[in-house]
């Protein structure tokens, strides 16, 4: 076996499987959240594919997943090989800050030095030897004192995603494709993205970091010291028999913040963040019209049918149906059309519209209408 086709030394990979997916409504919700479910037709759910795309790189015994508490049993069964000591459970959800500077004060007291990469449980990526070869150098990076992050090369000018503006490419050994980042954008508007796309400095940002559990708990000193304060706490009682309790004490306290805001924007600044640019699939399957997209094949545009046991008929139709309710759909003459069928609540949007789902999800909730949430 090679050297690359080892697991990273002193390396752990964290999934934060949080969020409810609410554009992916009906099918996605708080109790099945969109990461349990196979939204690519693979036979696995997008936890699953994150989980085996991650065991070469760290090794089974060194992958964390921080999940809800309602969702252990799902995670555990999609995970059977998921050590009971890298499972760590929220009580609420309190973005991701939260989330992964628990993981990296925990793995920090375990193991001090170690080197953590943070990667979502419900994003599609193809291409692994490419990923494989990006988390690498990122790693390198990471050893180097910094933070990395991957960024994706755009395909497109897309106004869905946040950019980093990389225009310099670095110095470090391990690392030969990195570039110094120097500031973050938010999802800009057409016009920006096309400028974006024409210069060549502009990644999508895939929310993916990698770095020192250290470096990373000393940069949340700095800009959120409560939040930070907080994380300690729980970390130094994790492995003990206090955990519940000041979980229970200290959890529901913890500041929610993207962890975009509370570290990645600040490294930029202070020259601590760097990008390798990731040659290789990605998708964040934040919306129908994505999950429609993934599974159109070249020009041909067909009706993309998941669920299993689908029974749907189409005629000169394109878009996408999500069949779970069991009874027959016919789709005659409609184009960019998204219907989720599930046996208490039933979609019907377009593609173009398929963002606005999340406006239906917040009407509910004004509503009270958790039953169906």
């Amino acid at each position: 076996m090679t050297e690359s086709a080892l697991p990273l030394t002193g390396f752990y990979a964290v999934i934060p499987a949080g969020g409810i997916g609410s554009r992916l409504w009906p099918l996605s919700r708080a109790d099945a959240p969109k990461f349990l479910h196979d939204l690519t037709g693979s036979g696995s759910s997008l936890l699953r594919d994150t989980w085996d795309r991650l065991v070469p790189l760290a090794g089974a015994d060194r992958v964390m997943v921080v999940t809800g508490r309602a969702h252990r049993a799902a995670v555990e069964e999609q995970i059977p090989a998921l050590a009971d000591l890298n499972v760590v459970l929220e009580s609420e959800p309190r973005d991701s800050s939260a989330a992964i500077g628990l993981a990296a004060a925990i793995l920090e007291k375990r193991e001090p030095g170690v080197v953590i990469g943070s990667f979502a449980a419900d994003h599609v990526i193809r291409g692994t030897r490419f990923f494989t070869q990006a988390v690498r150098e990122a790693v390198a990076v990471a050893r180097a004192g910094y933070i990395a992050t991957i960024g994706i090369r755009p395909s497109e000018a897309a106004v869905g995603f946040g950019y980093i503006h990389a225009p310099g490419s670095a110095s470090i050994d391990g690392a030969p494709t990195a570039f110094e980042v120097d500031s973050f954008v938010e999802k800009p508007s057409a016009q920006k993205a096309e400028e974006y796309l024409a210069s060549g400095d502009y990644l999508w940002n895939a929310g993916m970091y990698i770095a020192k559990a250290s470096v990373i708990l000393d940069a949340l000193a700095v800009t959120e010291p409560a939040l930070h304060a907080g994380l300690i706490e729980l970390a130094e009682a994790w492995d003990t028999p206090t955990r519940g309790a000041v979980v229970d004490k200290v959890w529901p306290k913890l500041k929610k913040i993207a962890i975009d805001y509370s570290l990645a924007e600040p490294a930029a600044v202070a020259g601590k963040l760097m990008t390798i640019p990731g040659e290789f699939d990605w998708d964040d399957v934040g919306d129908f019209a994505s999950i429609a997209k993934l599974h159109s094949s070249g020009y041909k545009k067909d009706l993309a049918i998941l669920g299993e046991g689908a029974r749907v008929l189409s005629d000169s139709s394109n878009g996408i149906v999500v069949s779970e309710a069991g009874r027959t759909i016919a789709v005659v003459g409609v184009k960019d059309i998204v219907i989720v069928d599930t046996p208490d609540a039933l979609l019907i949007t377009t593609t173009a519209n398929a963002q606005r789902v999340k406006s239906v999800v917040d009407a509910l909730r004004l509503a009270g209408r958790d039953d169906v949430l």
